[in-house]
């Protein structure tokens, strides 16, 4: 975290400091938040978070960035600087207010394997406030990935690691990435993460945080929105042409009673109608619900005009989630997961 020494003097906004003056300030004023770990529960971030700020902040800081706010910044005399100023103190107040107003969690999520080498991801998650279920990094994308490599020398062989294997992956409901930029690193492929357009600010910013690192281990990822359903205007020109992709991921994908026909409609539009395309599915079972809409899905795949079956599938066990931001106790739970492709 950056801050202003207890040495270092705000400035007065009754002397007029001039526009580089105040920026420079709040710049210094930014509260950025650390790197965590990925088995640090997010209760126990935002705790250890408002304990640094306790023990870090100034009353002056406060004081200061409220009297920017309030004041009319007269004298800078130009609107757009003036309305930078209200913005950047407003930011560093909201930073100052809890995780809610605060903001981000940063994780950093680790994979190691003798097949692909050792690398961790670093994966932002925004605020959580309001219909925030694509901002947060759910334990089953986590618990995919770490297997992804098992896949590939496996039942995706075919499609991952032979000389017909397929250059392109598509994930549905990418969230916050981690999934999707997991496969381009270790199946060294181009990965269309995909989401609701609300979720692509963050998906499209953890893409740009990774891809350095991605190409440097030989894949490519690129960012678009793609919502189950939508109408053609919606759809972005990359998926309009329809049954392109011949390997399709997605991880935790049913929270509502229309999700497993929409995620179904989503998987046959865009799986090709090649016999040997796949699509891998992560589902966690946590209760008769989540249970039940998995059973849902699987029903609406088998009804498409080309229906798809399960080749394999397993239960495995994993930690799931690590919360909804009130209760973080992370609890062990089977995630189902099965490989389909079309019936011939």
């Amino acid at each position: 975290m950056r801050g202003i020494e207890e040495d270092e003097d705000l400035p007065h906004l009754w002397q007029k400091p001039a526009y580089s003056v105040i920026l420079e300030a709040l710049e210094k004023l930014r509260v950025e938040p650390p790197v965590w770990g990925a088995k640090v529960s997010r209760s126990e971030i935002i705790k250890q978070q408002a304990a640094v700020q306790t023990a870090h902040e100034r009353k002056e800081a406060i004081s200061f960035l409220s009297s920017i706010i309030k004041s009319g910044l007269s004298w800078l005399g130009d609107d757009d600087e003036r309305e930078v100023i209200w913005e950047e103190a407003s930011k560093r107040m909201s930073e100052r207010c809890g995780r809610t107003a605060m903001g981000e969690i940063i994780r950093s999520w680790p994979f190691e394997n003798p097949d692909y080498g050792s690398f961790s991801l670093t994966i932002r998650e925004p605020p959580l406030t309001g219909d925030s279920l694509g901002l947060k990094t759910w334990g089953s994308s986590y618990a995919l990935a770490q297997r992804l490599h098992e896949f590939a020398s496996g039942p995706l062989a075919h499609l991952v690691r032979s000389s017909q294997k397929t250059e392109e992956v598509l994930e549905l409901g990418s969230g916050t990435g981690l999934l999707g930029l997991a496969a381009a690193s270790i199946w060294r492929k181009t990965v269309y993460l995909t989401d609701l357009p609300e979720i692509m600010s963050n998906l499209e910013h953890n893409a740009s945080l990774n891809r350095a690192l991605v190409e440097e281990r030989g894949g490519r990822v690129e960012a678009a929105p793609l919502t189950w359903g939508g109408s053609e205007e919606e759809v972005d020109p990359r998926f309009r042409s329809g049954k392109r992709f011949e390997l399709i991921i997605v991880a935790d994908p049913l929270y509502d009673d229309d999700h497993p026909a929409l995620l179904a409609s989503a998987i046959d539009e865009q799986l090709a109608l090649n016999p040997d395309a796949r699509v891998l599915v992560m589902v966690p079972q946590r209760d008769e619900i989540t249970k039940g809409l998995c059973r849902t899905l699987r029903a609406e795949l088998g009804r498409h005009t080309n229906p798809l079956i399960c080749h394999h599938e397993n239960i495995v066990d994993g930690e799931d989630d690590w919360g909804d931001g009130n209760n973080d106790d992370s609890q062990q739970v089977g995630f189902w997961w099965g490989i389909l492709g079309r019936s011939s």
